[in-house]
């Protein structure tokens, strides 16, 4: 028998560490299946102390591990096709995703391309999500679950990635991680925020770049001013606080943004209503052009039912039940029955 002949080949996987226990404990488990893992921690915006404590951690790991960690700065891609468009929208009366677009361009674009630069075969973060028949699908974590902000990812790179975590429950993890003294610490550690550039709140983010507070007017549907606001940056679809109204008993909420006049459109619960709408950069993750899904309009929001019908690139979404407070700019998933992300798109 060839003395070679039971060798294997070993698969080089790029690991996304942020210094948290999920990638953190993602890598271990890759090494522990026999990848030959490199680390890599991407710095995304300028917030110094952030990295710096991010950056330690991370070293700690690949030191435990016995494997190579490398530091990226992709400040300058992030703050072009993330940070920028986050703003940018809001200054239009858009409500942004910056983690689909991050996730899409950065995390599974430019950091890929690192890994192939360094002969990864493989690419792997500590998303909670799965992979199945070429799909990605729901974490068995539903509490966890990310699938919702990876749905804009090219198809064309699934093929190229492990999510190490998408079949383990998070307490799991960090009930594991607390038992290894090089990680333990990362387990009790807090939690990250939603979106890493945001320390508090998204206004004071726009604060960095334009005048928010500039008073303004309140209409009805019919285009009634009926009260007055404090600067439409300051609100999203579906709000019901933070402007004021002359003589109304019933709660309003925002129905609608005008940004050019600085106006915001308010009504009663049920003028948020909604049961049909259209997407753009329309992300299909098969060949079918008209079907059935259900379909996510937040993160948070319940799966409703509804026919897609895909026409020039625009899908036309009409729902069998209310969405309401459906927001333009929003990422809208669509799921077939097994929780797989058939495709997605961000609302017109």
């Amino acid at each position: 028998m060839n003395k070679n002949s039971d060798k294997r080949i070993i698969m080089k996987v790029l690991m996304a560490l942020s210094g948290g226990v999920d990638s953190s404990m993602s890598a271990k488990y890759l090494q522990d299946q026999g990848y030959s893992v490199v680390g890599c921690y991407m710095m995304l915006h300028g917030r110094e102390e952030y990295h710096k404590k991010n950056i330690e951690n991370v070293n700690k790991v690949c030191e435990f591990l016995g494997i190579q960690s490398h530091v990226l700065d992709l400040q300058d891609v992030f703050k072009k096709e993330v940070y920028d468009l986050f703003v940018n929208s809001y200054k239009q009366g858009i409500t942004p995703n910056p983690c689909a677009h991050c996730n899409r361009l950065i995390k599974f674009g430019a950091l890929w391309e690192f890994a192939k630069s360094l002969g990864c075969q493989k690419i792997a973060t500590g998303h909670y999500a799965r992979i199945e028949d070429g799909l990605i699908k729901s974490a068995i974590d539903d509490t966890k679950d990310q699938s919702y902000f990876l749905a804009n990812l090219d198809p064309q790179i699934l093929p190229h990635i492990i999510f190490p975590l998408g079949d383990k429950l998070k307490v799991d993890i960090k009930a594991q991680a607390a038992q290894i003294p090089q990680i333990a610490s990362l387990a009790s550690q807090k939690e990250s925020s939603e979106i890493c550039f945001v320390d508090t709140t998204y206004i004071d983010v726009l604060k960095r770049h334009y005048n928010t507070n500039l008073p303004g007017i309140v209409r009805n549907a019919k285009g009634d001013a009926i009260g007055t606001h404090e600067g439409y940056m300051h609100y999203t679809i579906g709000k019901r606080k933070g402007f004021n109204i002359k003589g109304a008993h019933d709660p309003h909420y925002v129905t609608a943004i005008n940004a050019k006049a600085n106006e915001i459109i308010v009504g009663k619960k049920d003028e948020l209503e909604c049961y049909g709408f259209k997407t753009r950069n329309f992300n299909n993750f098969t060949a079918q052009n008209e079907f059935e899904a259900f379909v996510k309009i937040r993160y948070r929001s319940k799966p409703i039912l509804c026919t897609v019908c895909i026409c020039d690139g625009v899908a036309n979404v009409k729902l069998q039940s209310n969405a309401g407070a459906v927001a333009s700019g929003q990422l809208a998933v669509f799921y077939d029955d097994n929780q797989r992300v058939l495709a997605s798109g961000f609302i017109a």
